[in-house]
Formats: C-alpha cells, structure tokens, sequence
C-alpha cells in the first residue's frame, strides 16, 4: 500500500465519481512518477498506484449481447452468498470488489458478502476495514482465518459460514459489470445440479483497463487439468441455434445448490492431477440428503486411474510431446503410464491430440509436427485401423511408423505397410465418441 496508510485511505473511501478508470478506461501514470509505480507494482503484483486513483464504485460498460441486454428473469430466483478470500490484498482493489458485487446485484438477491481473511498483516485489513463495511448497504461479514491456509480452505470456511441459497466465489480483485449474477442463478432456478461460470472479461494488471471478453471461447481443463481457454465447438452452436445469449453447456457436472464440502481434504489446485480428480469426484458424489459414499471408495477410484495414450507395438514406446511447443516435432518416449506429456487422444473429429495441439504433416514423408488444432481435418486428419492398428494420414496416404535410426526419439512418416512398426494401441479412448 501507500506509505501513508491513513492519508492513502481517505483518498481512496471519498473520491470523485468522475475521475480516472470511470467507464473502464485505462490509467497511464505519468513518467514523472513511473519509478514510484514501479515499486508500489512489487506490494501485490499489479499497478497499485493506478488502483488506488480509480474510484472505489467506478463505472463500467455495459459489453453484454443486445439479446442478453433484453432478457427477462424469473422473481423468484434464489439467493446467493458471494464469498470473497483475501491476504493482504490492496484496499482499492479488495473494495472496488465489495462495490461492484453491491452496486450491480439485485440487493434482493444478495444474501451476505463473506470475507475471508488468508491471515493477512496489513493493519487496514483489520480495524478500519470492519469499521468500514459496517456501513455498506449488504451485510458483510469478515472471518478471521488463525493461521495462512490458503485458497481452498479459506473457501471452505467461507463455505461452511454462509446462509444464502446459492454460494458464489470471487476472487479479491475482480469488478462485477451489471446483469453479471441474475443469468447465473436462473440457470440454477432451472436445474439445481447446474455449476454455472460467467464470461470471465479482462482488467489490465497495468492500466486497470477493462477490456471484455469472448462469448466464444469456455474454460475448460486439458488431460493433465491445466485451465485452458477453448474455442466454443460448431456442435454447440447448432445446438444454440446460432444463439449467442443462451449458455454453453459442459458436462455433467453434479454439483447443488450447497455443495457438501469436505473440510478435511488438503486440495491443492494446477499441479497434482489425483487431487483435482477427488475434487471433482467430491462433488460429483455430493447427495442432497447428504449420504457419502466412503472416502476409501473414491481413493480407490482415483488410484486406477489410467490416462489415453498411443504405444507403438513394435518398440513399446509411447507417443510424447517432450514438453515442446506448437510447430515443433512430436516425439516418442518410453512409456511411463503417468500422463502428462504422454496424454494423447484420438478425437471424434479423427485428430491426434494433445492439450490444444494435433499431430500435423504437411509433405511426405513428414515431419510429423504439433500445431493448433483448426478442426478444419485437412492436414490433421487421421484414420484408426482398429484391425489393422494404424494410424494413416489421409492426405498423405502415409503412415505413423516407428523412429528412424537417425533420430530415435521421433516417429517417422511412411508407406503404409502394416508392420508391426506401424501398429498402435490406443488406450482408454472410445473410437467415434
């Protein structure tokens, strides 16, 4: 924060409503003051110095579809509570949070804002921060974690804490635009096991910048569960109709009104592939009258867990990506049974993928390179001979064979001849799914 937190604070509480960052417009520091930016950058990762001249309730454009504009809820939808975790997080941006959630909800629909306190150290977390919420329009309730926790816990105690119908999870920087929580709970209205996600825009860690983003892109998780943006698919679109403002739909993925959230798992998120699968099976085995299915039988189901991958026959290799990047050469590695970048899946639409990557090959006899998957088949078209065990190009009318003995650790590109150098087994993969 500032250096003079008392003198920072009033700034920020009573500042113009007609000022910098108002309609989501970008704040540039003048240079005069660019090495005093720079430094108060280290506090939290972000422009604090262009955080904390935007007022507090800024105003924000209205992005939404014109159809999304005009759309009528249900009255009765049911209430939520918006659970927010913080440590030490900057006032400008922790209140700018609290505000937009107030200023753009329904109050009727607003049962409580939580605050989590991660155990923070900054004193105007503490004292002024509780004087200060006193005052605002919503109930707000603080809880103090003892000790850091982290995210997860902190959101379970949030969780366990709150008394509204729905529970809602914000991070400590982000601003609510208008009609951001009514599209949310109708579709909670209309299906209790529904998990709903907004369009997740952009605020520039620099300028404060909002800047919107796609309708046409979902947040998905890859086969080693890293978040990815993906393009919405042509399938869900015909099944839209061409209709932007309906919702696009996931999985199934099971998960009421008030998930039972198991305070004894140590979840930890982005890395650890088996503990993301017992949160999801945590979920998913969730039962509105509460009946749990033993821990024992979801650790068993997680231990067995396999993951798809291609192995050649002839030298019981499986196909890697070496952890290279797009336009570089596939490779082939000994098979270790652990994923990662061994994860490669031959999809409906007869790609060879892993992550956002599909094999390509756009000559003969290769290379066989990564590049993004354009869903357009072409060059990344691929046809299973589940017989035969091939995996031939379509436009080259080759294929996928065992390394030459030049580089041992790249597969080849040849003459379609069924041998055994030439087979593949694909595991865990339903052809034509």
């Amino acid at each position: 924060m500032c250096v003079c937190i008392s003198v920072c604070l009033t700034a920020v509480i009573s500042r113009n409503q007609e000022g910098p960052g108002e309609m989501g417009k970008a704040v540039l520091i003048p240079k005069d003051d660019q090495e005093k930016m720079k430094e108060l950058f280290k506090i939290n990762q972000f422009n604090l110095m262009a955080s904390d001249l935007i007022a507090l309730n800024r105003s924000l454009p209205d992005v939404r579809l014109e159809g999304c504009k005009t759309k009528v809820y249900p009255d009765e939808l049911p209430n939520t509570s918006v659970v927010i975790v913080f440590h030490n997080e900057a006032w400008s941006t922790l209140l700018r949070t609290v505000y937009s959630v107030i200023n753009r909800s329904p109050h009727y629909l607003l049962s409580e804002v939580i605050l989590v306190d991660d155990a923070s150290e900054r004193d105007f977390l503490k004292l002024t921060l509780e004087n200060y919420v006193k005052n605002l329009e919503v109930p707000v309730k603080i809880i103090r974690m003892e000790e850091r926790s982290g995210l997860i816990r902190a959101r379970l105690r949030g969780a366990a804490a709150s008394k509204g119908q729905v529970i809602t999870f914000l991070d400590a920087h982000c601003e609510c635009t208008l009609g951001w929580l009514e599209p949310l709970l109708a579709r909670i209205k209309e299906d209790r096991k529904t998990v709903v996600c907004p369009i997740i825009d952009v605020i520039s860690d620099d300028t404060f910048e909002y800047m919107a983003g796609s309708d046409m892109t979902y947040g998905g998780f890859n086969w080693k569960l890293n978040f990815r943006w993906y393009p919405v698919p042509q399938r869900e679109m015909d099944r839209r109709k061409g209709d932007r403002t309906l919702p696009v739909r996931f999985g199934n993925v099971e998960a009421p009104w008030r998930l039972l959230l198991a305070p004894m798992l140590v979840m930890f998120f982005g890395r650890r592939l088996h503990t993301l699968f017992l949160v999801a099976l945590v979920m998913s085995s969730t039962r509105t009258t509460g009946d749990w299915q033993k821990f024992g039988w979801m650790n068993l189901k997680i231990s067995s867990t396999s993951y798809p991958q291609i192995r050649n026959v002839e030298t019981n290799q499986c196909l890697d990506n070496m952890g290279r990047k797009e336009n570089e050469k596939v490779g082939i590695f000994n098979c270790h049974g652990m994923g990662g970048n061994q994860v490669f899946s031959y999809t409906a639409d007869k790609e060879i993928r892993t992550d956002d990557l599909c094999l390509d090959v756009s000559r003969l006899n290769g290379p066989v390179i990564m590049l993004k998957c354009h869903h357009m088949r072409g060059n990344q078209l691929w046809e299973y001979d589940a017989e035969r065990l091939t995996l031939r190009h379509v436009n080259s009318n080759q294929c996928l064979d065992e390394p030459s003995e030049e580089d041992k650790m790249v597969p080849t590109m040849q003459d379609c001849s069924g041998s055994r150098s030439q087979q593949w087994l694909l595991r865990n993969m339903t052809l034509g799914t």
